[in-house]
C-alpha cells in the first residue's frame, strides 16, 4: 500500500497535533506544574488599593524612611529613628512570586529600631517585601523587592 503526499501530510498534522495535545494535557493534570493565580483574592485587594496608595504616600512624606535591605543574617528592616517601637504595631509580607507555599506573614513586635527575618527561614532567591505598619493611628506601607543568597 502506497501513500500519496496529501495523506502524509494530513498524518503529520495529526501527529503533531496530539504531540502537542498531549503536553498541553500533562501540564494541565500534573501537580508539579501549579498553575495558580498570583494572589488568590485578586479582586478583593484591587477594592483596597487606594487605601494602600495613601498609606504609601504617608510612607514616602517620612523624613526619615524606613529601610529594607538583605544583609548576610537574613532580611533586616529598620524603622525611623525618632519613633517609639512600642507604638509601632503592623505586619512584615514576605512574598515569593514562584511560590505561593513559601509566602510568610509577621506580626511586627520590636523592641529596638529594627526588625531581623533571619536567612535560615528564607529561601534564596527574590522576595518582594511590604510593611504594613501604623503609628500613632497613621497607616503606611513600604514595599521593596529583595534578592536572599
Amino acid at each position: 500500500m502506497k501513500i500519496n503526499w496529501g495523506t502524509g501530510i494530513v498524518i503529520a498534522f495529526a501527529l503533531f497535533m496530539s504531540f502537542i495535545l498531549f503536553f498541553v494535557f500533562r501540564v494541565q493534570s500534573d501537580r508539579k506544574y501549579d498553575n495558580e493565580l498570583v494572589v488568590e483574592d485578586y479582586y478583593k485587594q484591587e477594592r483596597i488599593l487606594q487605601d494602600q496608595l495613601n498609606r504609601q504616600e504617608n510612607a514616602v512624606s517620612l523624613q526619615h524612611q524606613v529601610k529594607i535591605n538583605s544583609t548576610k543574617a537574613g532580611v533586616e528592616i529598620e524603622f525611623p529613628a525618632g519613633f517609639d517601637t512600642a507604638k509601632i504595631k503592623g505586619k512584615v509580607f514576605l512574598y515569593r512570586p514562584s511560590n505561593q507555599k513559601l509566602d510568610i506573614e509577621k506580626p511586627i513586635s520590636i523592641s529596638a529600631s529594627n526588625l531581623l527575618i533571619p536567612k535560615s527561614d528564607l529561601v534564596g532567591g527574590r522576595w518582594n517585601i511590604t510593611v504594613d505598619w501604623e503609628y500613632e493611628g497613621k497607616g503606611y506601607l513600604n514595599k521593596k523587592e529583595v534578592t536572599v543568597y
